[in-house]
C-alpha cells in the first residue's frame, strides 16, 4: 500500500511493476478493525463516517433491496441499531444489514420476530461470542421495539390529532 501511495506504482510478483498513468485516488476503509501504521496515516486523509441514522439506513435498504416489506425494513434496521449498541467484537455494517434483509426475504419473512431473528443472527454477526451476546439480549431488544411502536400508535402526530378534531 505504501508503494502505491508514495510511488504511484504496485509490484505484483507474477506480473511485475505497474506504474499509474495519473496520480491514483485511494480510499481505505477499516471500520477500526485494523490499525493503520503511522506511515500509512501520513499519506491519507482520515475521515470518520458513523453508521447512518435509522431513517437513512431504511432508505439505503429500500434502494439496495427492492421489494422489501416496509415492516420488515423498519424492524430489521431498528434491531440492527440496538445490536450495534452491544459490546461486540465486530459490529455489523451496512453490508450486513443488506445481507440480512436478503436472507430474511429468501425465508419469506415480512416482519422480524424473535425466532427468525435468533435463527439468522449468524448472517450479521461473524463471531460466535457476538451471536451469543445478541441472543441473550434479543428478547429485551424486541420488547423495546414493540413498546416504542405501541407508543407511536397511542401518541398520534400533532397534525393527525388536529385533523381528527376537525373531522
Amino acid at each position: 500500500m505504501l508503494e502505491v501511495l508514495s510511488d504511484f506504482q504496485v509490484t505484483i510478483p507474477e506480473i511485475g511493476t505497474i506504474q499509474a498513468q495519473t496520480q491514483p485516488l485511494v480510499f481505505l476503509t477499516s471500520n477500526d478493525a485494523r490499525e493503520m501504521s503511522d506511515a500509512l496515516k501520513r499519506r491519507c486523509l482520515h475521515l470518520w463516517i458513523d453508521y447512518p441514522d435509522e431513517e437513512l439506513e431504511i432508505k439505503i435498504l429500500d434502494s439496495k433491496v427492492p421489494n422489501i416489506a416496509d415492516q420488515l425494513a423498519e424492524d430489521l434496521v431498528s434491531l440492527m441499531h440496538k445490536i450495534r449498541d452491544l459490546d461486540l467484537k465486530k459490529a455489523p455494517s451496512i453490508s450486513e444489514t443488506l445481507d440480512w434483509a436478503r436472507s430474511l426475504m429468501a425465508l419469506n419473512a415480512d416482519s422480524l420476530d424473535e425466532s427468525i431473528a435468533s435463527d439468522t443472527l449468524n448472517v450479521i454477526l461473524k463471531y460466535e461470542g457476538d451471536v451469543a451476546k445478541a441472543q441473550n439480549e434479543l428478547s429485551k431488544m424486541l420488547e423495546q421495539r414493540a413498546a416504542a411502536k405501541k407508543t407511536e400508535v397511542e401518541t398520534p402526530e400533532p397534525a393527525a390529532a388536529e385533523e381528527k378534531k376537525k373531522g
